[in-house]
């Protein structure tokens, strides 16, 4: 929402005496109201509210001073009309809902409040020119309306298809969108009512309830079906369906064969131990680890990492795809791969019993994680063994079985890494997540958590390791310095969290009984709350409030920091089938390694926005992906009654998260009948008029399902039990 305003209410004027600085900035406010009308004097006091006798005197003086200077002026009725110049602004389009939303203004200390009649049918993202009609003070909030779509966002969208005789609407499937788009019939497609389609807008009309006009594209299926929902995710999302014929004939053309020459250019580790571990259903396996005890007593620990930058050269279409798509999506039946299969899946998998070229981080280390010497470079491999962390985990607890004494150095090394990083203020976040076991036709039959044990925390620091050391390898390399500045590199970066987003985690926190700290070792003071909070029920909703509150981590070619790690500098090395920036970090690392200089980073920095906003897409689509599955299962156990977290509350409703199956619905205000409640936008709670009940963040609540929709993605709960566990009253 906003970033300054989302506290502030829509206060009425004040009534008392105005200072002249006050009038001057609310005359233009209520002239800009309507530019074209004209107003008789006491038109003017009436509609600025103003009552005592010295600010209607202060108003004449100024309005009389104004028209010495040509910003107002008498019409022929003796009426006065302003001449002042409105001063439009540029802002992004955010937080759509059904009565307004706001325009993000670089200009502009707050966002731009903007009602829904005002929005010209701009949509989330769109680049828009507003007029103010109230400027922001300490007891308003900036208001305006849309002058002038400067970019639109999208011009397709996904959604159900209501057909009739003379035109049909399509209903679009985003809870961003509120309005509806007509079809012709000659521009159906011959979509059958209740269709899941992609209509392009084709006209967009201004005009109070007359809707865009369009034209169908794409018809994906008939709502609800399993196929027809997450092809409209992923048409909703922009996400390709797959790749164009030329990228599949371009990879096909790259040859399988590793040449002699090839090999000889490279550190040669095919003989020492190398192995992966994945998931039991990965496909794609781009990192393996080795290990080799030395004469010295010391272990030879290598993260070998496919050589992605080797087959996708710059200057080619696969290179534009993969920096177009920049990321693999997973959503919860199917991955939308970076590079095609015969890249991700064949030739730079690291798969067992194969030759496969890799750029490696190798560590000379002790066993108590101490590193001595480190070597980055192009190498050849060979896996010996493919794990899944099923395969791996049961080594650790066994002790038995083959490179069972590997994996268990291995994760003893590991536990200590992870030991230090906490110490030196790593913050731990282990949320939980859910997954879905699926039938043939993808109809969810059960919600399981996720699990994350030993081996995957091991694997974890092996990679954290390799990313750290490869971003202050690049840091500290003075040589490739052509200035005083550091050398361009792409960093994943996670600044301090916001200091007042803290406190007001902390207080929420409270509500719990639980302390936090927030001015020293803050990360510390985190840490000790998520042990605390444990397998616990407000677990799920303070870990999701507590990342909140966070900055977001992102690409970048300015060496900040991680903090959420506690990094001095940090990468992304370990995942370039699947992520972009690690294709620009291989690259660039490799740049450097042959004594390069440090190139212009402008280009670099663009391609690290482009990654950063389509990783956002990602973890959208596949949120939604698994909202979509939630109310599919959900909508089986109509009727039956829950214990849940309140997870989130605004004006119109009260989200809930089910504690025993993590899914979220919502609790219309509307539909709370024992009193009229408000809501109360500051402390994130709704307040009843009479009984004073307050329903907040974090309040236990017994709901009832009563509804489900797919085509929205919407859990709709009643209170079950009108009482909240916490059994507050407002005071």
């Amino acid at each position: 929402m906003s970033r300054k305003t989302q506290n502030k209410g829509k206060s009425k004027p004040s009534k008392t005496f105005k200072t002249p600085r006050n009038l001057k900035s609310d005359l233009r406010d209520f002239f800009s109201k309507d530019p074209e009308a004209s107003f008789s004097f006491q038109q003017i006091i009436k509609g600025m509210g103003l009552r005592d006798a010295k600010s209607k005197k202060i108003l004449k003086d100024l309005i009389f001073s104004l028209e010495s200077k040509g910003q107002v002026k008498k019409d022929r009725n003796n009426q006065w009309v302003s001449t002042m110049v409105q001063e439009l602004y540029q802002g992004r389009i955010d937080h759509v809902n059904p009565k307004y939303a706001y325009v993000i203004v670089d200009d502009l200390e707050d966002d731009v409040w903007v009602k829904a009649e005002d929005m010209k049918f701009a949509v989330n993202g769109d680049i828009v020119e507003i007029q103010l009609t109230r400027s922001g003070s300490k007891d308003y909030r900036a208001e305006g309306k849309v002058e002038r779509i400067v970019k639109r966002n999208k011009i397709e969208f996904v959604g159900r298809i209501e057909v009739s005789e003379k035109f049909s609407f399509v209903v679009p499937d985003s809870r961003n969108v509120h309005f509806d788009v007509m079809v012709f019939p000659e521009k159906t497609m011959k979509a059958k009512h209740n269709d899941k389609v992609i209509v392009h807008i084709d006209t967009w009309h201004d005009a109070k309830n007359k809707s865009p006009k369009g034209t169908v594209t794409d018809i994906l299926g008939q709502a609800g079906e399993h196929e027809a929902e997450i092809h409209s995710i992923m048409a909703e999302f922009g996400l390709p369906f797959k790749f164009p014929q030329r990228l599949e004939d371009a990879a096909a053309k790259i040859s399988e064969e590793i040449t002699a020459d090839e090999i000889k250019s490279r550190r040669d580790m095919r003989s020492i131990t190398t192995f992966t571990i994945d998931p039991a259903d990965a496909k794609d396996f781009d990192d393996a680890l080795s290990l080799e005890r030395l004469d010295n007593g010391r272990l030879e620990i290598g993260v070998h990492i496919a050589d992605v930058s080797h087959y996708v050269q710059p200057d080619t279409i696969l290179e534009e795809e993969a920096r177009d798509r920049a990321t693999s999506v997973y959503l919860v039946d199917r991955t939308i791969p970076m590079l095609p299969e015969k890249l991700s899946n064949g030739l730079c998998s690291l798969r067992p019993n194969e030759d496969k070229l890799t750029f490696s981080a190798v560590f000379e280390m002790d066993e108590e994680g101490k590193v001595f010497k480190k070597w980055f470079g192009k190498t050849v491999i060979h896996s010996d063994r493919r794990f899944s962390y099923e395969d791996a985990q049961e080594r650790i607890e066994s002790t038995t079985g083959d490179f069972a004494d590997e994996i268990v150095l291995l994760n003893e090394i590991a536990m200590k890494l992870r030991s230090q990083r906490f110490k030196k203020g790593a913050v731990n976040f282990e949320t939980v997540e859910v997954k879905f076991v699926l039938d043939e036709k993808g109809k969810p039959l059960e919600v399981v958590p996720k699990e994350r044990k030993e081996a995957h925390k091991m694997i974890e620091e092996f990679m954290l390791m390799a990313n750290r050391e490869v971003a202050t390898f690049i840091f500290e390399n003075k040589e490739a310095r052509s200035t005083k500045e550091p050398a361009t590199f792409v960093y994943r970066v996670h600044e301090d969290p916001d200091p007042e987003k803290l406190q007001n985690f902390a207080a929420f926190a409270a509500r719990f009984g639980h302390k936090m700290n927030t001015t020293d070792n803050v990360a510390h003071s985190l840490n000790e709350l998520m042990e605390k909070i444990e397998g616990k029920p407000e677990q799920n909703v303070l870990e999701s409030i507590a990342i909140r509150s966070m900055a977001k981590a992102r690409y970048t070619t300015d060496p900040k920091g991680h903090f959420g790690l506690a990094f001095e500098h940090y990468s992304h090395f370990t995942s370039p089938i699947r992520r972009y920036p690690d294709v620009m970090v291989h690259r660039l690392l490799s740049h450097y390694l042959q004594k390069g200089k440090s190139p212009d980073p402008a280009g670099y920095e663009q391609d690290c926005m482009h990654s950063s906003e389509r990783e956002k897409r990602a973890a959208d689509a596949e949120r939604a992906s698994i909202k979509y599955k939630q109310v599919e299962f959900m909508a089986t156990m109509i009727g039956e009654s829950f214990d849940g977290i309140v997870s989130g509350v605004t004006e119109w409703g009260i989200f809930v998260e089910i504690i025993a199956t993590k899914c979220e619905g919502m609790v219309r205000v509307a539909d709370l009948d024992d009193d009229f409640y408000e809501f109360d936008e500051k402390n994130f709670r709704v307040v009843g008029k009479r009984n004073k009940k307050i329903i907040t963040l974090g309040d236990k609540l017994h709901v009832q399902v009563v509804r489900t929709d797919i085509e929205r993605r919407n859990i709709d709960l009643i209170l079950s039990d009108a009482e909240t566990e916490s059994n507050q009253t407002a005071t």
